[in-house]
């Protein structure tokens, strides 16, 4: 069960239900896989609605290995979710908001 506390979310991915969070390390990947300067700028980028299907499977990696399991973004691309990119949207989405929710409003998680 998540902790949404912690920001993590549920996700049913690739057959099963699974815990996906935005720790700090895992946010520290996005920023560098992004070219992101800071934590601002990551969540500006995402705030865009702008994602490509290769961003979605580093986000939705990431989460996923903030959440302890040991995943590669490659593994990540050959993941089904329900509901098809439309569901891959959700879960990144979810995530998203789930760790940036209320940062602009100088919120702390």
């Amino acid at each position: 069960m998540p902790n949404t506390y912690r920001g993590e979310i549920a996700a049913h991915l690739g057959g099963r239900q699974r815990t996906l969070v935005l720790t700090l390390g895992a946010l520290a990947e996005l920023e560098s896989a992004f070219g992101a300067s800071d934590l601002m700028a990551l969540a500006e980028r995402f705030g865009t609605g702008r994602l490509s299907a290769r961003d979605l499977v580093r986000i939705i990696a990431a989460g996923l290995r903030g959440a302890g399991e040991a995943i590669s973004d490659d593994d990540v691309a050959t993941l089904t979710v329900d509901g098809g990119a439309a569901g891959y949207v959700r879960v990144a989405a979810d995530l998203i908001a789930a760790t940036f929710d209320g940062a602009a409003a100088g919120e702390a998680r």
